[in-house]
């Protein structure tokens, strides 16, 4: 089997997933183009060369519909012999891009790929592309459906983490995230999106509110305690008869942020690399997707990085930097239960939480700050993971060259 290597990745700073965010006037298909057109500016390489480009997107409907990766090439200059492939497992999308890119080269059935992925979330709405789970009582009621924070508050409940615990990582999310930014951790990789005369919409990521505090926090309603008295409390209680009651903890200052975002990360061989004079950075060591009750859904991150660390021959202590997403504060507290962690260990950066969650970008964007956390503090390993609607999770494993 042929290894593969990250040559390089970049991304777009996080606008706010609303009209007056930042990045709203620039359509997805642009967006993207912006951050493939980076990787070929910066790396040099011919277009020609590049095999396919696999792209993350959630919501591919409308003007994010219709193969959205392949006229994104186009418009970047990649001309029209590029191809383009949409994956969409819903958070995970932009990982499983990459790692689909990945399994292609270790195949030897290419030589370069990017793996990447965008969600223009102020344009095109979350959920606004239905689904059978979702609109098909006979589905619905099988898969035992529910909002997804009310799986984030099933977490919690099951798992025992209180409102005050979730909050208390969201601040710490918020300090990391403005810590990094102050201490230039993402000026390698973030690609400022222009408008149309080239002059920069978006430097940085706009979602963030470090100022926010404990106090600011425990003022907020949570977000689903009327929608878990609908119904959706009794699903999951049926499901989960040992649990008394529901306790809702979560909010929006403790749950990811909606933003526009896009991501792409370049992927070849060492030879390719070489001919190109391009220097990898890391080697894809393996990867993992699992499946889990849909109904609890968002609590299979670390089952999947267990996975993926067992094909590898790896212990969870081989793992330098640790990058979860961050969909709700109690998904991220769930997975250092799980495999004895401290929250000090992982996603020293911030996350989601703090900068925003941009569905079908956020795997490629943390698997890149992995990447750089673990070039900025002379580490070997990495581990990137996601939840996923629908109970699923993904999982990648890099090393350092």
């Amino acid at each position: 089997m042929t290894d593969a290597y990250i040559f390089d990745h970049v991304r777009s700073p996080r606008g706010k997933g609303k009209k007056d965010g930042s990045l709203h006037e620039v359509t997805p298909v642009k967006l993207y183009a912006q951050m493939l057109g980076a990787l070929k500016d910066r790396n040099g390489f011919d277009p020609e060369i590049i095999s396919d480009v696999v792209t993350g997107c959630v919501t591919g409907v409308g003007e994010q519909g219709g193969d959205i990766g392949r006229f994104s090439a186009i418009m970047a200059g990649y001309g029209n012999g590029v191809p383009g492939l949409h994956v969409n497992r819903f958070c995970a999308s932009a990982l499983v891009a990459v790692n689909y890119a990945a399994a292609r080269v270790m195949a030897g059935q290419a030589d370069m790929m990017i793996g990447g992925g965008v969600e223009s979330m102020s344009r095109v709405q979350m959920g606004f592309d239905g689904g059978a789970w979702i609109f098909d009582p006979q589905v619905s009621n099988e898969v035992g459906f529910v909002l997804q924070g009310i799986s984030a508050d099933l977490i919690a409940t099951k798992y025992g983490f209180s409102r005050e615990e979730c909050d208390a990582y969201a601040i710490l999310s918020q300090k990391r995230a403005k810590t990094a930014w102050d201490q230039g951790h993402f000026a390698k990789s973030v690609i400022p999106v222009k408008d149309k005369l080239g002059l920069t919409l978006l430097d940085h990521d706009e979602y963030m509110r470090p100022d926010t505090t404990l106090e600011d926090l425990a003022k907020l309603k949570a977000s689903f305690t009327d929608m878990g008295q609908l119904g959706f409390d009794s699903v999951a209680l049926q499901k989960y008869p040992e649990i008394e009651k529901m306790s809702h903890v979560h909010h929006a200052g403790n749950s990811s942020g909606i933003v526009d975002g896009a991501s792409g990360m370049l992927i070849g061989t060492k030879e390719m690399g070489e001919k190109l004079g391009l220097k990898p950075r890391a080697r894809m060591i393996g990867f993992a997707d699992i499946g889990i009750d849909p109904t609890i859904m968002l609590s299979g991150p670390a089952q999947s990085a267990r996975t993926a660390l067992d094909r590898a021959g790896m212990a969870v202590s081989d793992v330098d930097v640790w990058e979860i997403n961050e969909a709700f504060a109690s998904v991220v507290l769930r997975f250092c239960q799980e495999l004895d962690l401290g929250t000090e260990q992982v996603n020293v950066n911030g996350g989601a939480i703090a900068m925003g969650h941009p569905l079908g970008a956020t795997g490629a964007m943390i698997l890149g700050t992995a990447l750089d956390e673990m070039e900025r503090a002379d580490k070997s390993t990495g581990l990137a993971s996601l939840c996923v609607a629908g109970g699923m999770a993904t999982a990648t494993i890099i090393e350092r060259v």
